[in-house]
């Protein structure tokens, strides 16, 4: 079992930024996947970025020049660096780890991003 746990959400400004964090215990594997996704009510869960323990990284177009993923191996977190935030930037934001070559996809508790005036 792998557990993740979030941190770094609030309220701020369009414009403003915020930093998010995710670290990973348990049965961690050398060869991973770990990354950050979110999810608006009725909507499916959709990716926001990211990076394999390699330091591959795979953005999703909305994001792409405003956030930047990160990860530091030693301490197993992922952060997500989040510039020029607008307001449809709003939503849960889920944390994801998953071992290269099996399926099982492990989560985060959600932290909740509100871009807001």
């Amino acid at each position: 079992q792998v557990q993740l746990v979030e941190s770094g959400g609030g309220l701020v400004q369009p414009g403003g930024s915020l930093r998010l964090s995710c670290a990973a215990s348990g049965s961690i594997f050398s060869t991973n996947v770990m990354g950050w996704y979110r999810q608006a009510p009725g909507k499916e869960r959709e990716l926001v970025a990211a990076i394999t323990s390699g330091g591959t990284i795979n953005y999703a177009d909305p994001v792409k020049g405003r956030f930047t993923i990160s990860r530091d191996n030693a301490k197993n977190t992922v952060y997500l660096q989040m510039n020029s935030l607008k307001p449809e930037d709003t939503d849960v934001y889920y944390c994801n780890f998953r071992v290269l070559g099996f399926r099982t996809n492990y989560w985060g508790q959600g932290t909740q991003v509100t871009v807001s005036s």
